[in-house]
């Protein structure tokens, strides 16, 4: 099946203290940390080209535009929902959005490219 628009998915966590801004050290607050946004967001990017792919590639990250906008306590629960607005050659581009039971947590966009996984690992430093 053909990687194409409209492909999409959701992915959904309940934080945990290792989800915090303090336990991943990007802040000193324990509400959902940023990096773990960015996580369940390319998480949810992954699930929505799950089988589509050639069984030699892979999708990587390549650039993240994010606004996080609301803070979420730990014992929260959050939906992350990635859709596949645009493909280029390789290159995907995805809206993402993160909910909680309060409304809009995070929004942005998410570009990941089709690689072959053996020559890219041969690449990596």
């Amino acid at each position: 099946m053909p990687v194409e628009p409209g492909l999409s998915a959701e992915v959904e966590l309940t934080v945990t203290e290792d989800d915090t801004a303090f336990a991943l050290q990007s802040g000193d607050v324990h509400v959902l940390a940023t990096p773990r946004i960015i996580a369940v967001c390319e998480q949810a990017t992954m699930a929505a080209i799950e089988g589509k792919l050639e069984p030699n590639e892979t999708a990587v990250g390549h650039t993240i535009q994010l606004d996080h906008v609301a803070p979420t306590r730990v014992g929260g629960r959050i939906r992350a929902e990635a859709s596949l607005q645009r493909v280029a050659g390789r290159r995907l581009t995805f809206t993402v959005s993160v909910t909680d039971a309060r409304g809009l947590v995070a929004a942005g966009k998410i570009t990941r490219v089709i690689v072959d996984r053996d020559r890219f690992m041969e690449n990596a430093h």
